[in-house]
């Protein structure tokens, strides 16, 4: 029986036949030159479906497993971490960078984030969102670690799920003035993840030490 194929980025389709794939693309931000390119694959390999998934990727769908060396090759990206026990997916809303009603610069912030996390094995699968505003187009509140940007610097939000067993993240620290202390107090939630021997999602920790308890454990003070 043909089963997910995690090394090659592929997820086993309905059918029981055929795969998708999903090149990643940090923060849904690319060029068009990348478009075409993935649009010529597509093509020249008959697959099904283009879709736009909701980690802001472009997952190409109905692909013979035969195929799949191929179409990654033609493609010279790096496959988004749809499967896996890893970070999945950094979303990331235009913010300062593009939008009216962006007070914060998550653009720059979600990339960095990216960078550092995408594809990182953990004990389970973990999603960040980094929202410029308070409308929170990223979802931070149902994201592991949720970034939230408000007037007076950065919001950062642990243990939201919007899966199967759906949470509601806790407020970890308000007012965070800078990248640099972000990226920072992420480190620090994400190593300790690690190293928690915990192989539920961040949130069943943050739920059985209660947020003052996780904020102490990871934070300090």
């Amino acid at each position: 029986m043909k089963k997910d194929i995690p090394g090659k980025g592929a997820i086993l389709q309905r059918d029981r036949e055929t795969y998708a794939i999903a090149p990643h693309i940090p923060g849904g931000i690319t060029d068009t030159a990348t478009l075409r390119k993935i649009c010529d694959t597509a093509d020249k390999f008959g697959v099904t479906a283009l879709k736009l998934t909701s980690a802001q990727r472009i997952a190409l769908i109905g692909i013979k497993e035969e195929d799949l060396d191929s179409i990654w090759g033609d493609l010279d990206q790096k496959p988004g971490a749809a499967i896996g026990l890893c970070v999945r997916s950094v979303k990331i809303c235009p913010g300062t960078t593009w939008c009216k009603r962006g007070v914060q610069d998550s653009v720059s912030l979600g990339l960095k984030l990216d960078a550092l996390y995408h594809a990182m094995q953990l004990p389970n699968k973990m999603k960040m969102g980094v929202s410029g505003c308070m409308l929170s187009c990223a979802e931070v509140a149902v994201k592991d670690i949720g970034i939230m940007g408000t007037p007076k610097g950065w919001r950062i939000f642990v243990g939201g799920n919007a899966g199967a067993r759906p949470r509601l993240a806790d407020l970890l620290v308000d007012n965070v003035e800078s990248e640099e202390e972000v990226l920072e107090i992420v480190a620090k939630v994400v190593a300790y993840y690690r190293n928690s021997g915990c192989e539920m999602r961040i949130g069943k920790i943050v739920e059985d030490m209660g947020i003052e308890g996780f904020r102490r454990e990871v934070l300090g003070g």
